[in-house]
């Protein structure tokens, strides 16, 4: 069984449901035979999911639903000096969360037919963004 972790710097994006699954697989180390991929963003005001990878609608309807649920400029918001993007951009962290694992077959993510990894940016400029990648697993090149 190996352990590996690496940082992965993704570029900032605007405020919406970005598919950075092949950036994110471009800076992974070897994946292993069989094992699990575990990712985690290292930020309060995006997220991590997985959805719909061919119909940029997705992604849009997506930013719709959650703009819709979580608001700006709501009165009973206390923190607010960052501007009226940032006490939503939390609160859209905590529903979409902050870490996805992905189980990996043959040496690759065994993700579905229509399936990708989305970096859910809740801040209008929230800048760049950092994940560690953790992978686990047996079958690797140095084993």
């Amino acid at each position: 069984m190996t352990v590996r972790q690496t940082e992965i710097k993704l570029s900032p994006r605007p405020r919406g449901f970005h598919l950075v699954t092949r950036e994110v697989v471009a800076q992974l180390p070897p994946l292993p035979r069989q094992g699990l991929l575990h990712l985690f963003v290292k930020h309060t005001s995006c997220g991590l999911c997985v959805n719909e990878n061919a119909d940029p609608d997705v992604r849009r309807d997506m930013r719709a639903i959650f703009d819709r649920l979580v608001p700006e400029n709501r009165p009973e918001y206390t923190h607010t000096l960052e501007g009226p993007d940032d006490m939503p951009s939390h609160a859209k962290a905590v529903i979409s969360g902050v870490s996805l694992t992905l189980p990996v077959t043959r040496g690759r993510l065994n993700l579905g037919t229509w399936q990708g990894i989305y970096l859910c940016e809740y801040r209008d400029c929230g800048g760049p963004r950092t994940l560690v990648a953790t992978v686990v697993g047996e079958g690797g090149d140095d084993e």
